[in-house]
């Protein structure tokens, strides 16, 4: 029922969102801490983003990031392997991680008189984590596991890889969050105690903590436990690489016996995530891939019937984005057909602005989960941890929903016409392993 309200209002322009008041201080050893107190429920929301991805890997040692995430759940100095999960879903909480081309994070939300001691061991494990041949060991075999599991035994896994790998020219975007197996097995454990040194330390962390805690006895904590961790004299490196533009339209294809039908890639080179552009991608990706109501799904699978999937994602990164339209096709049809269908639709959102129903419907489906967000701890500072160490400035959560809000029929044409031309585009066909390409 939510959907079809959503679907049917008018464009919430003049919904005035409270702001988020929080705290943001940096330690003497370079960590930030940003808090906010939310005492709607007796929880508390914890996450530590690292600024280290999958762009970060050492040459030749995709994965390392990736691995890390997993690593950091084993032991310490003082804290056995697996005692996060015991401080966290033995009292009802959760805890978990991801990586990301950027950045690494970790997060936890428990009951809120458990904090402390959650606070004791983000610190804990950011300082003293064991980096030895059993850990190492045990946790590469598990990422080796997921990449079979989630690129392997997957029919389009390798293709994902495949369109990542050849979007990028130079920058390490090129190179997939998971890793793979060859390069997780020429890592030695003294290549990853280098990279763990280098990008795990409070000058390149970002603590977030939302909930119902007494501000003074959380400062309190926070100086206590992560105040005396020291900060290297050098500084992490930063990727500088910068990705050419492209001078020209071009088509890549391959062939898989994995695949039941043929798929269809087209990316293009986009803006940071920081950029003021990124609001209009946020509404353009809703309103071509959205739902059943969006543009891409009822021309190329319903109405068309060219494609069992067909889904657009902005894709927008801290160096720059991979705006990118992936299809899967229908039995029987050609894959230049589709091809030429999606270079239609395509043509369409450059050449005249999105209907005011079209842009009512984006925009508040893109507000309706804005304000859902707001409404946990974990959500609150999920928004306010991004915002700091993808963006660089939390108070940008106190603007990003007034900036949507604003977004014009116009302004989404624009960036899909400055961004979706020729010389942007590159095609990738992957075709299951005997039929041919139609060129």
């Amino acid at each position: 029922m939510l959907v079809s309200l959503i679907q049917v209002m008018p464009v919430a322009a003049d919904i005035t969102v409270a702001s988020l008041s929080f705290t943001d201080r940096t330690l003497g050893n370079g960590l930030r801490v940003i808090t906010l107190e939310d005492h709607a429920t007796p929880t508390a929301a914890i996450q530590v983003w690292y600024r280290v991805g999958s762009k970060d890997d050492p040459p030749s040692r995709s994965g390392f990031a990736h691995l890390f995430e997993h690593m950091m759940f084993k032991s310490t100095r003082r804290m056995p392997a697996e005692t996060l999960d015991r401080l966290t879903e033995d009292i009802g909480g959760e805890n978990n991680a991801f990586t990301a081309d950027d950045v690494t994070a970790y997060h936890e939300t428990v009951p809120a008189n458990h904090l402390e001691r959650l606070i004791w061991a983000e610190a804990e494990r950011l300082s003293s984590l064991t980096v030895d041949e059993e850990n190492f060991r045990t946790e590469r075999d598990v990422v080796k596991e997921e990449f079979r599991q989630s690129v392997l035994a997957q029919p389009y896994g390798e293709f994902g890889e495949w369109t990542q790998k050849m979007s990028f020219a130079v920058h390490p975007y090129k190179r997939p969050t998971i890793g793979n197996i060859a390069e997780l097995d020429a890592a030695k454990l003294a290549d990853v105690r280098a990279f763990h040194k280098t990008y795990y330390r409070p000058d390149n962390a970002v603590l977030v903590v939302v909930g119902d805690f007494e501000p003074d006895a959380l400062q309190g904590w926070v100086d206590k436990y992560f105040g005396p961790i020291a900060k290297p004299e050098t500084p992490s490196p930063r990727v500088t690489v910068q990705e050419p533009a492209r001078k020209g339209a071009r088509t890549l294809r391959d062939t898989s016996p994995k695949i039941p039908l043929p798929a269809l890639a087209m990316t293009y080179l986009g803006p940071a995530i920081s950029s003021d552009e990124a609001p209009a991608f946020a509404v353009l990706e809703q309103a071509l891939s959205g739902g059943e109501s969006s543009r891409l799904y009822q021309s190329l699978i319903y109405e068309q019937e060219l494609a069992q999937t067909a889904d657009f994602k902005a894709d927008l990164r801290a160096d720059l984005g991979l705006p990118t339209f992936n299809l899967v096709l229908a039995s029987g049809v050609d894959v230049a057909k589709a091809r030429a269908a999606l270079l239609v639709e395509i043509k369409k959102v450059c050449d005249a602005p999105l209907s005011r129903e079209e842009l009512s419907t984006a925009k508040n489906k893109l507000l309706a989960a804005r304000l859902a967000e707001r409404e946990t701890c974990e959500g609150k500072a999920t928004a306010l941890a991004e915002a700091a160490a993808l963006r660089g400035d939390p108070t940008l959560v106190n603007s990003d929903i007034a900036k949507l809000q604003s977004v014009t029929a116009e302004q989404v044409q624009d960036v899909a016409r400055r961004c979706f031309t020729d010389e942007n585009r590159l095609v990738l066909e992957s075709l299951p392993a005997k039929s041919k390409a139609k060129k």
